[in-house]
């Protein structure tokens, strides 16, 4: 069994880890992922990731776990993914020209210990046309994103820039999460 476990499904995720973490698991977290209530847009992130991270921490105490979730907020509104086109239509008429907020929440657990964080990122999207929305939700690729958009893929073509972390937007902050592990790996027992 791998020291470091990552609670989490997401292909892309995993590509981001391995800048991290050489060597790990992956074991996806089944969580009830509804907020509470009150819960502000911007603590969302945070919570989820707390919560994916103790319920794999629950099964494999031994390992530093680390849960991830990602949240699209404009106007303190929470955007998913896309329920089918015209949702995602929705969505990106509402990004369109405007700047709006990618928070990452990341949580470590390694059996009772535990730190977590988020990181945001502002998005600045183009003023965007129904021609360039429609041909966006064409290539299928909005579909399985928060948001509606991939920064990583074709998406990009919609941004007119960002302030941030730009692998925050993809769905793990590298940079900030290398620092936050090898000071928690220290604190709970190391990696060995």
């Amino acid at each position: 069994m791998k020291q470091v476990i990552l609670a989490s499904a997401s292909p892309r995720r995993q590509s981001l880890l391995h800048m991290v973490v050489p060597d790990f698991s992956v074991y996806p977290a089944d969580i009830d992922e509804h907020l509470p209530a009150g819960l502000g847009a911007d603590k969302a992130a945070e919570y989820l990731a707390k919560q994916k991270a103790a319920a794999v921490s629950a099964d494999y105490p031994d390992s530093i776990v680390i849960g991830c979730d990602t949240v699209v907020v404009i106007d303190d509104r929470i955007l998913g993914k896309p329920a089918d086109p015209e949702d995602c239509r929705k969505m990106l008429r509402l990004l369109s020209g405007r700047t709006h907020q990618v928070y990452t929440g990341v949580a470590l657990q390694r059996g009772e210990h535990s730190r977590s964080f988020t990181v945001c990122t502002d998005v600045r999207f183009y003023t965007l046309s129904d021609m360039e929305i429609d041909r966006y939700i064409a290539t299928g690729e909005p579909f399985d994103k928060a948001g509606g958009y991939g920064i990583q893929g074709l998406g990009a073509l919609l941004i007119e820039g960002i302030c941030g972390d730009y692998y925050n937007v993809v769905g793990l902050p590298v940079s900030r999460l290398l620092r936050e592990l090898a000071d928690f790996s220290e604190w709970s027992g190391g990696l060995g």
